[in-house]
């Protein structure tokens, strides 16, 4: 069993003037709630190819707060691999993931830490239900919320807020990679963890800095939700998806098929129109049409065994199977 209560992990990009405030006051919060029950703590800062001063300052807190732990990567890699990076280091029986801008609360951990520990949650995510953005950035975060909410069901208003918990069991279960932050939910009921939660959070304007997030977010987390989706479902049997897409179009072509036999022969032995007068079966479009049904089937039918095989021998495949161990090392 871990020795650490809670795990902080906050991914850093350009954020040298936010980081020690932030760090006072997530000492602060966690301070409060030593006073009432012995808490052991870590901050992971993650580093995430800052080009300004942030290593040093993180260097620095490091120095002069134990608790504060750094990893650096070489260049920028994006939000998602800083948490799977410190998802993997982490030690934490409660994992809490925010952002470094201060516009995540850190007030908000008791509370965090208490709905994982006592409602037994597996994931809570925060819902900024009153936020400080325009609304070229408010609209189209309620669009994308409302249309990843329909496609998952998974009932969250705020899918995209870097303010989670996280049992340390879902944590070291998943695998976040390229934009796939967004839908760490996703990802967790994917896994088996079903018992996912939400909780209103205080939303602050933005001290320092400026946002590192555009308008193309929208547009490749619509592709990343696709990707997901697809993921989730047929990650274990990729031929339940190519297999029945290859037999739809395979049917299709065939019928077709027999319908341009059957066509010309009743054209000729009921119907008894000469040969010269009846056309000729190529040129007809329905043959091509047709053609082109029989193969693409079967190249779904190929993709479908290949992903079969490549599925096989992953050493990945019955990842996610086990969520608890008694007396096993």
């Amino acid at each position: 069993m871990s020795k650490t209560n809670i795990s902080i992990i906050v991914p850093v990009y350009n954020e040298e003037e936010s980081l020690p405030e932030l760090c006072a006051w997530i000492a602060h919060a966690i301070a409060q709630m030593q006073e009432k029950q012995p808490i052991s703590y870590e901050v992971l800062m993650i580093d995430d190819g800052s080009s300004d001063g942030s290593w040093e300052v993180i260097g620095r807190l490091a120095a002069e707060n134990p608790h504060i732990k750094g990893i650096r990567f070489n260049r920028n890699y994006g939000k998602s691999a800083a948490l799977d990076t410190g998802f993997k280091a982490c030690s934490g029986q409660v994992v809490i993931t925010m952002d470094a801008d201060l516009q995540d609360s850190p007030d908000e951990i008791p509370e965090l830490y208490r709905l994982i520990t006592q409602e037994k949650y597996d994931l809570v995510s925060g819902w900024k239900q009153k936020r400080h953005d325009p609304l070229n950035k408010t609209i189209p975060s309620k669009v994308f919320n409302g249309v990843v909410r329909y496609m998952t069901k998974i009932k969250l208003h705020d899918f995209n807020c870097g303010l989670k918990a996280y049992h340390q069991r879902v944590v070291k279960s998943i695998e976040v990679y390229g934009e796939m932050h967004r839908y760490i939910p996703v990802i967790a009921k994917w896994a088996g963890f079903k018992k996912i939660g939400e909780k209103v959070v205080e939303h602050r304007a933005r001290k320092y800095g400026v946002t590192k997030f555009g308008w193309t977010r929208f547009i490749t987390g619509f592709l990343d939700l696709l990707s997901i989706t697809f993921v989730g479902k047929f990650r274990k049997s990729p031929m339940h998806f190519f297999g029945t897409l290859g037999a739809l179009s395979w049917l299709s072509g065939g019928l077709m098929t027999v319908w341009i036999i059957a066509e010309k022969q009743i054209q000729l032995y009921i119907l008894d129109i000469p040969f010269k007068e009846i056309r000729d079966v190529v040129d007809k479009p329905l043959f091509f049409i047709a053609l082109t049904l029989l193969i693409i089937g079967t190249q779904l039918f190929l993709a479908g065994f290949l992903g079969e095989l490549i599925a096989l021998n992953s050493p990945h495949r019955n990842d996610y199977l086990v969520s608890e161990r008694l007396n096993l090392d």
